[in-house]
């Protein structure tokens, strides 16, 4: 059952400084700043959205057909995906523009400075998605993820007119996105997926209520960090999942990439939304036990062992009939 994820497909460069942010800014001259911080340390991970959800999908046996833009300088990550099991055969290779690169730097506080250089993902909006389609032999699901903006709005009317299932994810693209645009997005999609923030934020822009969004998506899906996962359909009580408890947290970002790979695989093993919804909980607890969104694995045993202790020895059961060894 072919599954594709459009969405960006980054490096992320992480760097370190020692100090404070805010004792480097003079009081008075924020308008002259011109600052350059030494760093301790460099490291650089692969991400962005699409390939994150992706990843995750693979390791869970599925063959993700991934759709994005790159430069030139996607060699390395592209054997990466493809040694993980992600059909990379229809990600688009700019020859003008270098892969979309992610830079930070932290501070001793945890503060932030950092930049996003979008280069090829701007070209992401020339995919069409009915040649991948024919390619592959039709499509089961869509995800629309977080990407160039005039792409994710190309691929979510194309599901439309092609009748492609599909589900929004625009996750980042909330907070500069118009109420007509996310509502392009969100319309007709079979499953919705936002944290809590995103979620206040989409009935905001889009002048929705909750029950109103509901009635333009099949299932919505809401993370909450520590809190769990909440899960809504039309005319249903709410379906509340916990969080995998953490052993060893280190770094949260890519766990909500990660939660939605693990549902996704789960509702195309044909597991139920608790299920599946517990599949993504767990998937998600072992992303942000690691540093960097495509450095954990899924061993089988623990795995399960570990999901039996959250969910019950036959919710694990059920998973270990689709888990790949």
């Amino acid at each position: 059952m072919p599954v594709a994820v459009t969405g960006s497909i980054a490096t992320d460069h992480l760097m370190t400084f020692p100090g404070r942010f805010a004792e480097q800014f003079v009081e008075g001259q924020m308008e002259n700043v011109s600052l350059s911080f030494l760093v301790d340390d460099l490291v650089q991970h692969r991400g962005g959205a699409g390939a994150n959800m992706a990843y995750g999908m693979a390791l869970l046996g599925l063959r993700p057909v991934l759709v994005g833009a790159v430069g030139s300088d996607f060699a390395d990550y592209e054997a990466w995906l493809a040694r993980h099991g992600v059909d990379t055969a229809s990600v688009h290779w700019s020859q003008l523009r270098h892969t979309a690169r992610f830079v930070c730097t932290t501070d001793s506080d945890n503060n932030q400075i950092a930049s996003f250089y979008s280069g090829a993902m701007v070209e992401a909006a020339d995919i069409e998605l009915e040649p991948v389609a024919r390619r592959v032999g039709d499509l089961d699901l869509v995800v629309v993820g977080p990407d160039d903006p005039t792409a994710m709005v190309r691929h979510t009317e194309e599901c439309r007119e092609r009748g492609y299932p599909f589900a929004a994810d625009p996750s980042q693209q909330l907070a500069w996105a118009g109420g007509s645009m996310i509502r392009a997005l969100v319309h007709g999609a079979e499953v919705l997926f936002t944290n809590e923030y995103e979620a206040a934020l989409l009935c905001q822009k889009t002048g929705w209520s909750p029950d109103e969004v509901l009635e333009r998506v099949g299932v919505w899906v809401t993370t909450r960090a520590a809190d769990g996962v909440l899960v809504r359909r039309a005319g249903e009580p709410p379906l509340e999942v916990i969080a995998v408890p953490e052993t060893k947290p280190v770094e949260p970002t890519g766990g909500g990439d990660a939660l939605r790979a693990g549902f996704v695989a789960g509702r195309v093993w044909g597991l139920s939304l608790e299920r599946a919804t517990q599949l993504g909980s767990a998937v998600a607890t072992e992303a942000v036990e690691v540093v960097g969104t495509q450095e954990y694995e899924l061993e089988r045993e623990p795995f399960l062992e570990r999901f039996a202790e959250a969910f019950g020895r036959d919710a694990a059961d059920e998973v270990a009939q689709h888990l790949p060894a």
